[in-house]
C-alpha cells in the first residue's frame, strides 16, 4: 500500500469514526507520513481500547497496521491483534486470525509476543470445546510454558495472560490442584481492580471450591490471606467461612456448615473425601498447638482433638504421614504417636496470637533456667 493508498483509507475511516475519535485518525495520518511509528502504536491503543472503535478495528488491523506491523513493538503489535480478534463473527475466524498473529511474531527477537499469542490461540481452541482442539490447547500451553521458563524476566501481563488460560484449562479438565496453583498466580500478576465484580466473585467460588475437591491441598492460608476472597459474601459468605473452619480444623464449625456441602453437586461428589480432609486438617492443627516437647499423643487424644473413632486413629496418622504433613513415628503397643514435625503452615490471626503466647511461655521458661543457673552455679563463678 503507498502513501496516497494509506491517506484514502484513513479518509474513508474518519467518515465511520465518531467525533469524539476523529483527533485519532488525524495523528493516524501525521504519524503515519513523519513514520514516527512509537507514537503512531500508542495512538492505535487508545484508539482501540476505546469501544466505540469496535466495528473497525478488525479492518484498521488487516489494512493498515499490518503495513508497518515489524517496525513496532511486537507485544504491542498483539495487544492490537487481541483487541481486533474480539470483533471476529465466531472462534473459528477468531483462531484462523490469532494463529496467523501468532505465526507473525514467531521471531527470534520476539517470543514474548509469540507467547502472548499463542496463549490466545489456546484460549479459542478451550473455547471450541472438541478433543481435538482441547489437545491442541495443551501443546500450545506446554510450548509456551517451555519458552517461559527461558526467560529471565517478561512483562506481567504474559505471565499473566498464560496462568489465566492454563487455569481454564486445568478446570475444563477437573485437574483441581493445578487449576488452583495456576489461578492464584494469575491472580499474583494481576491488580484485582482491573477484573469485574462478577469476574472475582466467581474466580473466589471456583478457587474455594478446587480447595476443598482437591486431594492434595491441605493448607488453604494463601487463599484466605488473598483480597480475591472478600468477593465471597451475601450468599456466597458460607464457603469462606467453610475455607477458615478447615484451615483452623473447626471440627465443630465444619458440623454447621457442612449442609452447604450437600447442596453443591461437585462437593457432595466429594463428601468422603472433604470429610477425612478435615479429620487430618484437625490432627494436624492439633500437632501444630503443642509445644515440641509435648508432642507425643495417645490414640485417646488425637481422638478426642480430631473425633476420629479410637480404632481409625492409626490410619489416619498414617495417611498424614505419607501426605507429608506430619512426620513421626507410631507406637501400636502403647497406642502412642510420637510426632517430631508438622508441615509449616500460613497462620491466621488466631493461630498467630497462640504461637505469640507459646514463645512468650518459651521465653518464661528461658528465663526460669537462667535463675536457676545463676542460683546453683554461684559456688563456681562467684569472684
Amino acid at each position: 500500500m503507498n502513501v496516497d493508498t494509506v491517506a484514502d483509507f484513513l479518509a474513508d475511516q474518519r467518515d465511520e469514526t465518531p467525533d469524539e475519535l476523529q483527533y485519532l485518525i488525524i495523528q493516524f495520518e501525521n504519524f503515519w507520513e513523519r513514520k514516527l511509528w512509537h507514537q503512531l502504536t500508542d495512538a492505535l491503543i487508545e484508539f482501540f481500547a476505546n469501544p466505540k472503535s469496535e466495528p473497525q478495528r478488525l479492518k484498521f488491523y488487516k489494512v493498515f497496521i499490518l503495513k508497518f506491523a515489524d517496525k513496532i513493538n511486537q507485544l504491542k503489535l498483539v495487544d492490537l491483534g487481541l483487541k481486533a480478534a474480539a470483533t471476529c463473527r465466531d472462534h473459528q475466524e477468531r483462531l484462523t486470525f490469532l494463529a496467523d498473529l501468532a505465526k507473525k511474531v514467531d521471531n527470534e527477537n520476539s517470543q514474548d509476543a509469540y507467547v502472548y499469542a499463542l496463549t490466545a490461540v489456546a484460549k479459542v481452541q478451550l473455547q471450541l470445546r472438541n478433543d481435538e482442539s482441547v489437545e491442541a490447547a495443551r501443546k500450545d500451553l506446554d510450548k509456551a510454558e517451555r519458552i517461559l521458563d527461558s526467560f529471565d524476566s517478561v512483562e506481567t501481563k504474559v505471565h499473566a495472560a498464560f496462568y489465566q488460560v492454563n487455569a481454564d484449562y486445568y478446570k475444563a479438565q477437573m485437574d483441581f490442584a493445578a487449576y488452583y496453583r495456576n489461578a492464584l498466580l494469575y491472580l499474583a500478576c494481576i491488580d484485582l481492580s482491573s477484573i469485574t465484580p462478577e469476574e472475582r466473585k466467581r474466580r473466589a467460588y471456583d478457587l474455594g471450591i478446587a480447595a476443598l475437591v482437591s486431594d492434595s491441598i491441605y493448607n488453604f492460608g494463601e487463599l484466605l490471606q488473598h483480597p480475591i476472597l472478600a468477593a465471597l459474601t451475601g450468599e456466597l459468605s458460607w464457603l469462606q467461612d467453610l475455607l477458615r473452619a478447615f484451615n483452623r480444623g473447626d471440627l465443630a464449625a465444619y458440623d454447621v456448615l457442612s449442609g452447604h456441602i450437600d447442596d453443591h453437586p461437585l462437593l457432595s461428589e466429594h463428601d468422603d473425601d472433604i470429610r477425612q480432609k478435615i479429620y487430618l486438617t484437625a490432627l494436624t492443627e492439633s500437632v501444630f498447638r503443642r509445644p515440641p516437647h509435648q508432642r507425643a499423643m495417645s490414640f485417646s487424644t488425637i481422638s478426642a482433638d480430631t473425633k476420629v473413632r479410637k480404632n481409625e486413629i492409626e490410619h489416619l496418622v498414617m495417611k498424614a504421614l505419607s501426605l507429608g504433613l506430619v512426620r513421626g513415628t507410631i507406637d501400636e503397643v502403647d497406642e502412642l504417636v510420637n510426632f517430631t514435625w508438622v508441615q509449616p503452615r500460613v497462620l491466621d490471626m488466631g493461630q498467630i496470637a497462640s504461637m505469640s503466647q507459646r514463645l512468650g511461655e518459651w521465653g518464661e521458661n528461658v528465663n526460669k533456667l537462667g535463675n536457676w543457673i545463676e542460683a546453683t552455679g554461684q559456688d563456681i563463678w562467684a569472684p
